[in-house]
């Protein structure tokens, strides 16, 4: 005959390892799914701080030749008219390199000030591209990049919106080759 009782309490310890294990998984579980709130937030917050910035004004009133225009924001996934970087966009599917200036890399930086430097050039670039039509000009010395970018200068009203990212401090004017921005 069974002992009903030694049974009942062998199953006991089992059932509670059972109830601790599931709760923890549950705690993992809403830890990670927290964590993936956050970076979704993060990543959002920047594309919104982007859109409504205070700096959204452009410096120079767009001229009659001034006929592009798109909505742009970072780029993600789908590359239509988007900023890659403070010098680099996809414009109705087509790959530009801003031809007159040099910004920091966001992809590859080299230190924590390339990075946050980076995004905010990439931010204000948005910005710039969003407050009204442009024009696209290529340089005179040649048409694409080593990359097979196409080579432009973006402006509106006859002001370089690349000279804009300069005087405030998010690039350089090119001179041919990129700069290290972690000294």
């Amino acid at each position: 005959m069974r002992d009903w009782d030694e049974d009942w309490e062998a199953l006991v310890p089992r059932r509670k390892l059972r109830e601790s294990c599931s709760g923890h998984i549950a705690m993992i579980f809403a830890a990670v799914l927290a964590l993936m709130l956050a970076m979704l937030a993060a990543i959002n917050w920047r594309q919104w701080r982007a859109d409504h910035s205070p700096q959204a004004l452009p410096l120079a009133k767009a001229a009659p030749h001034d006929t592009l225009r798109a909505r742009f924001a970072l780029c993600r996934h789908k590359r239509v008219s988007c900023v890659v970087d403070g010098d680099t966009i996809w414009f109705q599917g087509e790959k530009i390199r801003v031809a007159d200036i040099n910004a920091p890399e966001v992809s590859e930086p080299q230190c924590d000030f390339e990075q946050e430097l980076g995004e905010k050039a990439s931010d204000r670039l948005v910005l710039l591209l969003n407050a009204g039509p442009f024009s696209l000009t290529p340089p005179a010395d040649r048409d694409a990049d080593v990359y097979g970018r196409k080579l432009r200068v973006i402006s509106r009203g006859g002001q370089s919106l690349g000279a804009v990212l300069v005087s405030e401090g998010l690039a350089e004017p090119w001179t041919g080759h990129r700069r290290d921005w972690c000294y």
